[in-house]
């Protein structure tokens, strides 16, 4: 309401420019489309945090599913006089049990999502004036997926990352730095397009994982990435996002993808899984 309350004010007063001086005009207009900006910014984020809750709530209705399901059987033993008291004992530590990995699944659901989002958020923050079409950002399955289109990285046909990259793998490098705890795995894609060269890249197979080396290489000697934490490779025209029938969806298919996660050891913390000796 606050956030209207100054919108309407700003279009009232931008009406009336001839009440007011140019510098007082200026001020005002720009005031006006920092607000605009900054409403487009929690849009975003209330989206990401209804996507979030939408999963937290089929898991939970699923858990309390399962628990009602343990308190039938519970009930059910009980009505039943014929069963001996170990059987009902050894029951109610199934439930009691039940409940406990309950609550802590849903403790580390909710530990994951939370540190997933805040990475999400922090990405898309320090990537506001890199255009939408060069760079994506979004959480899927647990994982953040950065795509980053051919066009800025390379020149056609080539894998040698173009020095104007350079400012945005810097800004990727920077989160990736602060999130010291997980891996990163890079992966080079392409269309379906045909290679004819008796050199290197001779297909899309070399083009797309020596993309993904080049990448890794520039994050590890220009920005300190630890190389210890990072997967390189290539998926060549195998895993499309769009059609290769258009131009635009074989520009769409031309990216190199950045996909930061959770290490496997801190991911089984998380839900709290033993490795077996």
């Amino acid at each position: 309401m606050k956030i209207f309350k100054i919108l309407m004010a700003s279009a009232v007063v931008l009406g009336m420019t001839s009440c007011v001086s140019k510098k007082q005009y200026d001020a005002l207009s720009g005031n006006y489309k920092q607000c605009i900006e900054n409403i487009g910014e929690r849009q975003r984020e209330i989206q990401d945090l209804k996507g979030q809750n939408s999963t937290l709530m089929a898991e939970n209705n699923l858990l309390k599913s399962q628990h009602d399901a343990l308190k039938s059987s519970l009930d059910a033993c009980l009505s039943n006089t014929g069963k001996s008291s170990a059987n009902i004992d050894k029951l109610v530590g199934e439930i009691n049990a039940s409940n406990s990995y309950i609550k802590q699944l849903i403790s580390a659901n909710a530990k994951n999502d939370s540190l997933n989002l805040a990475l999400s958020n922090k990405l898309k923050r320090s990537l506001d004036n890199v255009t939408d079409d060069d760079v994506q950002v979004k959480v899927l399955k647990g994982v953040v997926m950065i795509s980053l289109s051919d066009k800025m990285l390379y020149k056609t046909g080539d894998y040698n990352v173009l020095p104007a990259a350079q400012e945005v793998l810097g800004k990727v490098a920077k989160v990736i730095n602060d999130y010291d705890k997980y891996s990163v795995l890079i992966e080079g894609n392409t269309d379906n397009a045909p290679l004819n060269s008796s050199n290197l890249p001779k297909d899309n197979w070399d083009l797309s994982a020596l993309r993904g080396t080049a990448v890794a290489k520039v994050l590890q000697a220009q920005f300190g990435v630890d190389p210890s934490r990072i997967t390189a490779g290539g998926r060549s025209e195998y895993n499309p996002k769009a059609t290769n029938m258009s131009v635009s969806g074989r520009a769409e298919n031309r990216r190199t993808e950045i996909i930061i996660m959770p290490k496997l050891d801190e991911f089984m913390k998380l839900m709290d899984i033993k490795e077996k000796k």
